[in-house]
């Protein structure tokens, strides 16, 4: 078995993989109290965005921000096109909608003339030297991943709190109505989150696809229910709660199948972590009444 310090380290690191993705669904579920599964098929589209401009160019420092800008896009699309018409509607509509485009975009990534039914090797390189001490190694892939979260983390607290844009964002997390009544553009407010939210799921399926170097049209399924147990586990529509789940749930299947994964394997370990804490805390860690 690993050492601690490496078990620790490789949680931390799949721990900001789950960051990445589930905060994009936090944040639109924050304002739209929308379940938004295809957000999993935006992931699948930035690592495919991402995948095929590293073939053409060589360079992942290219690669990496076209693709978040084609999942941003794709996310902008998603709103405009379908939600912003379903916002008074029931909720189960829009989530209906949101598993139909997911299975859509599947469909379509799998068409040969996308990503087919294959699996493509992504072995960019980024630059970033290997770490290795006494308690734990990580790879150059992996410092990346640290390294970026950090940046990306960062950005999300100053635009969550620094900009205008932040405060709506936060005041139609409240009570979109409210907010509208004084002045918050909230159709500008939405689009913009969407288009962050999206960015950052790119981003993660970029990571993901130079992490396990494969990239796969079906690439989205197991994130689709991840990043839902993250954000239960967390809150609903808390970004903290969601920072906060993701380490915990990495580091709980990190641990778990070092020590008992021949009993349990790991896509278990998530709804069993989310299990024991809605037993004691229904709202997640950071819901609120």
């Amino acid at each position: 078995m690993a050492s601690f310090g490496q078990l620790l380290a490789n949680g931390i690191v799949l721990g900001c993989v789950y960051i990445f993705i589930a905060i994009g669904l936090t944040m639109v579920y924050g304002i739209l109290k929308i379940l938004h599964i295809a957000h999993a098929a935006i992931y699948t589209i930035g690592a495919a965005v991402g995948l095929v401009v590293f073939r053409f160019c060589g360079n992942f420092w290219v690669a990496l921000p076209l693709a978040m800008l084609a999942s941003g896009v794709a996310g902008v699309l998603v709103y405009q096109g379908v939600y912003r018409r379903m916002l008074d509607a029931p909720r189960i509509v829009p989530l209906i909608t949101s598993i139909g485009l997911f299975i859509l975009a599947q469909d379509l990534l799998q068409k040969d003339w996308l990503l087919g039914p294959y699996m493509h090797a992504f072995p960019a390189e980024s630059g970033f030297p290997a770490i290795e001490t006494r308690w734990f190694r990580l790879t150059s892939t992996e410092v990346l991943i640290l390294a970026l979260a950090m940046a990306f983390l960062t950005a999300v607290y100053l635009i969550l709190t620094k900009t205008r844009i932040g405060l709506g964002w936060r005041a139609s997390a409240q009570d979109r109505e409210m907010a509208a009544a004084v002045g918050v553009n909230i159709n500008r407010v939405i689009t913009l989150n969407f288009l962050l939210g999206s960015a950052l799921a790119g981003a993660a399926g970029v990571l993901v696809g130079l992490y396990y170097n494969n990239v796969y049209a079906t690439m989205g399924d197991v994130p689709s229910y991840k990043a839902f147990v993250v954000i239960v586990l967390g809150g609903m529509g808390s970004v903290t709660g969601t920072i906060v789940a993701g380490l915990l749930l990495a580091l709980a299947e990190t641990f778990l199948v070092a020590t008992v994964g021949f009993v349990l394997p790991r896509d278990a370990i998530a709804f069993l972590v989310l299990i024991l804490v809605l037993m004691f805390r229904p709202r997640g860690l950071f819901g609120r009444g």
